[in-house]
């Protein structure tokens, strides 16, 4: 999807964001999809583009909102992975319990008896 308007830089950048998307498991089309949103984006926050919404030119860039959430790890087991684990264990009390209670308690291993 790469514009006439785009440089060399918004191109490479279109592809590796794309290409990125792919191998992390995404549709072409909707890695496509994507990847032109974030770059029309970051030419609206750098003003290379004539007109850009409010939203876009507010927002944190794309480069500083990933690099505060890089080398974060991965987001963690959901509350039904945590619940199915809880269940496994056979831990008491884990129907009134909430996500970081459940967590707690499968990680610690506290088993019923």
């Amino acid at each position: 999807m790469p514009q006439a308007t785009w440089s060399a830089k918004r191109e490479r950048q279109f592809k590796h964001i794309k290409d990125g998307l792919i191998k992390s498991g995404r549709k072409p089309s909707l890695a496509t999809e994507i990847a032109a949103r974030t770059v029309n984006k970051e030419r609206a926050q750098h003003g290379e583009s004539k007109e850009a919404s409010n939203t876009s030119l507010q927002d944190m860039p794309a480069g500083r909102r990933g690099g505060l959430h890089s080398h974060s790890g991965p987001v963690g087991r959901t509350f039904a992975q945590l619940y199915q684990e809880a269940r496994k264990k056979n831990i008491r009390g884990r129907s009134g319990m909430r996500k970081a209670e459940l967590e707690q308690a499968v990680d610690k291993g506290r088993h019923s008896k």
